[in-house]
């Protein structure tokens, strides 16, 4: 069980405290050494584990033989280096386990095994398993995990925003021409810290002298910052290189490690310059956002202002300074600039507080340092608990069966347009339901720990959620909401994990069935339901929404209706009635709206929020929708009037008109592309490429449409939204015009006629 325990500290902090779920050792770890907040290679054979006890940090070495899980010992046949097989039992593939003196050795036999298998290490089908990170090595093979027993208020975070000079005649700051610079650098900390060093104070060489020596002194643990790793780090690190400058942030007195790297959130791949810190950890809030929004939905920017104002993390004296206006901020009113960039950092740890709470949890439970926790995906952590609990029973681990195909969840829609009286009910955790009360199991999963793992953050997230519906709305309620969100998209990829193609344990067969017993479950809840009076309007996966019977007027009466039907599933599979709702519109699959007895509208679907839309576009759609709702349909057509009006007039604000969109590749890969005629120009990515900006895959870039007429190329009549000038207006009214015509046109049929 979660208790709330309320733990004092300046920004507000909290923490949960499941001592009872902390003792389930396949969870979390069969070592329970407190504290560990960092664990980093030294040497050839040891790892240095960093561990907090309040205030103090201490540090040990300890020994570390890293491993490669083989099909058979004589694939290292002929190999010289210094190494023992141990046989583990069982009968699946990688039934041996080779463990090296030492890093190095391992790499080595690494090498030796692709050249005599002729397998590569990364293919999932290889006769091999060599896993390329040494810490998550460690953690799997010693049953370690960071953070156990240690409050989140204790965790020593750092935040870092910077703000930057442009060189006149340039629209971009850039850390390669000499006249940009970083005018401004604040640093905010969970312990208290703040402080603001200032370019109009210090050169900038001494500004980053003195970063270093902060970082130095406070030594937190984790540096934080919103966009950090694509703008502010590597900003930081370009001006440090031009001065010359050592940047010494390691606990080890040595520089940071930089590369490539790139994840995938959703459907987005993300690009970005990775920096590590020896014994530190680095999180950009940024990807923090993004992961929980994958859930979520609800984001209209993953900007740090708008996520502040969202989570009503933004004070309401909150310092607001125009990105074009930075450069003249700092020449006309140095103190407001000073003012702005310390209420970014703050803003920023306050969202890390909010978000990063559910990540520090999970590295509590899985073999990965708190940095890569973030940037794992679900199937990925859960085949680490696979791996480390076999590994620590001496069991053989499977290969990898392959994807399959397999029919997916039911949904459909029965009713379209406007519905009165509608009543909410859903199999509560339907798939994870499925696999428990049914016992769905990987077939792999010899141990069987799977139904067991499923279960005990099942309960986890419960608990999470109850928290969650019981806090005051605000602060608590986002927090404890955002630390159930994370965990049910974790508890929902358990499913996700038996189809994958790439994870020892996945069982595409066994997702099969379970999909098939959701089917079923739901089709018998229609049935019974059309069966005693109700009129089903929409249907997704695990709910239904429907009309309750002619009679059943008020909520308790469809709660009666919905705990009727739940008695007449099987015992494990609950039916929860989860809203009673004034009105829905009902537009197509996936795609609704919802009001509530308190006159409160939620809007559901691509179809009715794509973030896809400019603004103006989506105010009218949430704006006609509760019109619907409200039964004032009649009155629609003249809302569109009054906007087509005000776009010919030019009275609509520009930020209404912009459209965002993200660079799912890198502008030179879309240069080449272009030139090899593999796809079409885009507005986003030639902005991007005339901008003289650095832009890479996972950028937002921000645009509106120029020229004359409807029909304009949007590729060759488009600006950036930061060079719209006011006073010389040129957005392109006719063609903003006619796509609001055409999502008219739309929902034409439901709107009654004025």
């Amino acid at each position: 069980m979660i208790r709330h325990v309320p733990e004092g500290s300046r920004t507000g902090e909290r923490e949960v405290a499941f001592p009872d779920f902390e003792e389930n050792e396949v969870l979390f770890g069969s070592d329970p050494t407190p504290g560990i907040v960092a664990v980093e290679p030294v040497g050839a054979s040891s790892m240095r584990l960093f561990r907090r006890d309040g205030l103090r940090l201490s540090w040990e070495d300890v020994p570390f033989s890293p491993f490669i899980l083989l099909e058979d010992e004589r694939h290292l046949a002929g190999f010289p280096g210094d190494h023992d097989v141990e046989a583990l039992s069982g009968e699946n593939p990688y039934a041996c386990l080779a463990s090296f003196r030492g890093w190095p050795e391992c790499l080595r036999a690494r090498d030796h095994l692709r050249k005599t298998t002729g397998d590569s290490p990364s293919a999932p089908q290889a006769s091999y398993l060599f896993l390329s990170d040494p810490v998550h090595q460690f953690l799997l093979r010693s049953g370690r995990t960071l953070f156990k027993g240690l409050p989140y208020p204790h965790l020593h975070r750092l935040a870092i925003d910077i703000e930057t000079g442009c060189t006149p005649g340039f629209e971009f700051s850039n850390a390669g021409r000499p006249g940009d610079r970083i005018l401004s650098m604040a640093l905010a900390d969970s312990q208290g810290h703040e402080e603001v060093l200032f370019a109009g104070d210090l050169g900038e060489s001494e500004m980053l002298q003195a970063l270093c020596e902060r970082i130095r002194v406070l030594d937190p643990d984790v540096i934080e910052g919103h966009n950090l790793f694509n703008f502010d780090l590597a900003y930081i690190l370009a001006r440090a290189r031009m001065h010359r400058i050592p940047l010494r942030w390691g606990r080890d007195g040595s520089e940071p490690r930089v590369r490539r790297s790139r994840f995938t959130v959703a459907e987005r791949i993300i690009d970005f310059t990775r920096v590590d810190l020896f014994g530190r950890h680095v999180v950009d809030t940024l990807f923090l956002l993004q992961a929980y929004d994958v859930a979520a939905r609800e984001l209209e920017s993953y900007g740090l202002k708008s996520a502040a104002v969202h989570f009503g993390l933004s004070a309401d004296d909150r310092t607001v300074i125009d990105g074009g206006r930075v450069q003249w901020t700092f020449e006309n009113d140095p103190e407001t600039l000073r003012k702005y960039n310390l209420d970014d950092a703050r803003e920023t740890l306050a969202l890390s507080e909010l978000l990063g709470y559910s990540f520090f949890l999970q590295a509590r439970i899985f073999p990965y340092g708190y940095q890569n926790i973030p940037l794992r995906g679900n199937a990925t952590k859960i085949n680490a608990l696979f791996l480390r609990e076999y590994l620590r029973r001496g069991v053989s681990i499977p290969r990898p069966q392959g994807g399959g195909d397999f029919e997916g969840g039911y949904t459909d829609v029965f009713v379209q347009g406007l519905v009165r009286h509608v009543v909410h009910c859903d199999v509560a955790s339907l798939y994870p339901s499925i696999m428990i009360t049914f016992g769905l199991k990987p077939r792999g999963d010899t141990l069987s720990i799977f139904l067991p793992l499923l279960e005990a953050l099942r309960v986890f997230r419960l608990e999470a959620k109850k928290l969650a519906q019981g806090a005051p709305p605000g602060h608590d309620r986002d927090y404890y909401q955002a630390l159930q969100q994370t965990f049910k998209v974790l508890i929902n990829s358990f499913y996700g994990y038996l189809g994958t193609e790439l994870h020892h344990f996945a069982d595409p067969t066994m997702a099969a069935e379970v999909t098939r017993k959701g089917r079923e479950i739901i089709r018998g809840m229609l049935e019974w339901l059309r069966e005693n009076g109700a009129v089903p309007i929409e249907l997704d996966t695990d709910g239904i929404y429907f009309v309750p019977p002619p009679g059943i007027m008020d909520a308790r009466g469809a709660a009666e209706l919905v705990a009727r039907l739940s008695d007449r599933l099987p015992d494990g599979i609950e039916v929860e009635m989860t809203g009673v709702y004034r009105a829905m519109f009902s537009y197509k699959r996936k795609n609704y709206a919802l009001m509530d007895e308190a006159g409160s509208v939620t809007i559901k679907g691509s179809g009715l929020r794509s973030r896809g839309m400019e603004k103006y576009l989506r105010d009218f759609l949430a704006q006609m929708i509760r019109l619907l709702l409200e039964g004032r349909g009649s009155e629609v057509d003249g809302l569109f009037r009054d906007i087509l009006q005000r776009l010919e007039r030019g009275e609509v604000p520009i930020q209404n008109l912009v459209k965002t969109e993200s660079l799912t590749e890198s502008p030179e890969s879309y240069r080449e592309k272009v030139a090899g005629r593999k796809r079409n120009r885009a507005a986003a990515y030639e902005l991007a490429l005339a901008s003289g900006r650095e832009y890479r895959a996972g950028d937002q870039v921000s645009y509106y449409v120029t020229g004359q007429g409807k029909r304009v190329k949007v590729f060759e009549n488009c600006k950036l939204l930061s060079s719209h000038d006011p006073r010389k207006p040129d957005a392109n009214a006719a063609y903003y015009q006619a796509k609001l015509l055409d999502l008219y046109k739309k929902f034409q049929e439901f709107i009654p006629s004025p």
